[in-house]
């Protein structure tokens, strides 16, 4: 056991007191590194995601992801003002699942709840497989090791995010801002060229049509092009962990990264569209962008190595967002109460791990490629995106405080237009995976709904209210122990005394595998059973725990209303692998003793040294 904490404390630190929770929160820079990471990544494949569907319509539909990517950009102003206006209603945080269930009603809230929970996760196998993408353009030889590659990371990351907020931003931030330094320089670098000629316009390689120019494709190309919008309500959904004032800071981060990622997104786009850049398999755009700017420089590999940063990074928008937003569910009873608490490092540490398992999960299943989880990617977030501000419409209608008219206006109107998106998001890639997570988000909807009825059940058994006091004092009631022994040694008597301490009436009980041994043990027991008497068992296919179950349940049955406990001896080991030499029937025994009404199961622990 003193191995595991030492471990625990080399890679989690030292537990931090609760006094100092206030210490724990973050300025706008650090905030706008932890909750903005996940967008402004995304500029290093949406304007990819573009291409690869006007590549369908051929080489000259290519210019259209201009006037897309325009477009993408306004529909992003309208829904980040939104968000602002949630940020001053909703100070307490809890974003689209809060405001969905408050104003709404109780399943759309949760309908945003899992919406926002499955897209977290997407986002951290997302952005992992991305990052490690940009890692193999650089070097192809890492290609077969990719998917292992993003195990390492997720882990790396989950470790990061256990010890602490404050510390896991204060590490993240330096690849976060040396990425968007990088960007900025080289669509610097690239205007400056193109004001001075040096940087030419190049027609795209002649590529087949395979699908023609429709309204289908355009929708479709739009929609992948709005996974750059991903992640802007992280801002909204973590209020509480900014400095004071909360809701000031956390509105000034959300509108600096709107600025930080129109710019570059647009300018990615429009300079591969200038420099006729066209997707391929062994090269991402904005690599070969890169590579036409500024050649194979040494700033070329620190893009490279800086995207692959900031995409691994912004997976850690969402271990800041996804164990805080289980933490309100938790509360509110929709999943399991371990989820609800803060951990050593004042952080939600059952969620941080939840998320690393199920990210892990999706990397494994989908073998780590981006462009088979980018389809299931952003149905979630856009539907999270249409709740939160229905609701927030809803909202401004009901409290009517002054100037409500023009808020309301603003969020209906980014309702409508995110509403669309979301329809044609799942439309145009129901058939690529996107079927997976229209699927999904009911199973999780019922999923927190039987969760909530048994915690209701729960609470209606065992509440005092209402309930009378059946009787002043203890009664005095006949106690039978149940003592199973697998021999007699040290532990065992030990066991014997705790029994007949606490019961007149204590029965051992053998199990009988061999006759020769139970014979042996018969004879020992008149020496050192203190007049206690064993009961054998018989046992025709040597199992241990049925005869023993169907002892227990005549005893039970013959002692109603009367209490019988199961004392289980066992000992425990020096060394944690210590175990792996030993049967666990203890531990079996337990397991199947613990569903038996009106039976009291207790462990009686020998320390072996």
């Amino acid at each position: 056991m003193d191995s595991l904490k030492n471990l625990k404390k080399l890679l989690v630190g030292t537990p931090i007191p609760s006094a100092e929770a206030h210490h724990q929160r973050l300025s706008k820079t650090r905030a706008l590194a932890t909750f903005s990471s996940d967008p402004l990544s995304s500029v290093a494949y949406a304007t990819e995601e573009i291409l690869l569907v006007l590549m369908l319509a051929g080489s000259a539909a290519l210019y259209l992801a201009i006037p897309i990517s325009l477009a993408i950009i306004g529909l992003l102003l309208i829904v980040v003002i939104s968000y602002r206006q949630t940020i001053y209603a909703y100070p307490s945080g809890g974003g689209a699942y809060i405001v969905a269930r408050e104003n709404l009603g109780e399943m759309p809230g949760l309908a945003a709840a899992a919406a926002l929970l499955t897209d977290y996760v997407l986002t951290v196998a997302v952005s992992v497989a991305a990052g490690i993408e940009a890692l193999v353009s650089a070097f192809p030889r890492l290609a077969p090791h990719s998917q292992p590659i993003c195990l390492a990371a997720i882990f790396i990351l989950t470790v990061m995010n256990l010890r602490g907020l404050k510390e896991s931003s204060t590490v993240f931030a330096i690849p976060t801002y040396a990425f968007v330094v990088g960007v900025f320089a080289l669509l610097a670098v690239a205007a400056y060229k193109l004001s001075a000629g040096s940087f030419t316009h190049i027609d795209p390689p002649q590529l087949p049509v395979v699908h023609g120019l429709t309204l289908f494709l355009l929708l479709r190309a739009f929609s992948s092009g709005c996974t750059a919008m991903t992640g802007v309500e992280a801002v909204s959904n973590g209020i509480p962990v900014f400095k004071h004032p909360e809701s000031r800071n956390a509105a000034i981060t959300l509108m600096v990264m709107l600025c930080m990622l129109a710019v570059m997104f647009f300018g990615i786009t429009f300079f591969a569209h200038y420099h006729g850049v066209v997707p391929n398999e062994t090269e991402t755009v904005l690599s070969q962008l890169t590579r036409s700017v500024v050649g194979t420089s040494p700033f070329y590999y620190y893009i490279q190595f800086t995207t692959m940063a900031i995409l691994v990074l912004a997976a850690n928008t969402s271990y800041a967002d996804f164990p805080r937003l289980s933490s309100i569910l938790a509360k509110d009873r929709y999943l399991p109460r371990q989820l609800m608490t803060q951990g050593d490092r004042l952080v939600f540490s059952n969620g941080v791990l939840a998320l690393g398992l199920l990210a892990s999960l999706l990397i494994v299943m989908f073998k780590a490629s981006t462009h088979a989880l980018i389809p299931l990617y952003a149905v979630g977030v856009f539907l999270s995106f249409t709740l939160s501000q229905a609701g927030m419409v809803r909202h401004w209608y009901l409290e009517k405080e002054s100037g409500w008219i023009p808020k309301a206006v603003v969020n209906a109107v980014g309702c409508v237009l995110t509403g669309v998106v979301t329809v044609v998001f799942t439309v145009t890639k129901f058939v690529s995976g996107a079927w997976i997570i229209t699927l999904a988000i009911p199973i999780i909807i019922s999923i927190f709904r039987a969760i909530n009825r048994h915690y209701l059940d729960v609470g209606k058994q065992l509440t005092l209210i209402g309930a009378l006091p059946e009787h002043v004092g203890p009664k005095a009631r006949h106690h039978v122990v149940i003592l199973p022994m697998a021999g007699l040694h040290k532990g065992t008597i030990e066991a014997l005394h705790y029994a007949q301490s606490i019961s007149a009436d204590v029965r051992a009980v053998y199990v009988e595998i061999d006759p020769a041994f139970t014979a042996s043990l018969q004879e020992n027991w008149l020496t050192w059973g203190e007049g206690v008497p064993l009961v054998v068992l018989k046992s025709p296919y040597r199992s241990i725990l049925a005869p023993l179950l169907k002892y227990v349940d005549e005893v039970a049955l013959a002692e109603q209303d009367e209490h019988v406990t199961v004392l289980v001896p066992e000992f425990v080991t020096a060394r944690w692998w210590h175990n792996l030499l030993h049967n666990q029937t203890a531990l079996l025994m337990r397991a199947a003793l613990a569903f038996k009404e009106g039976v009291v199961v207790t462990s009686v622990r020998y320390h072996l040294r």
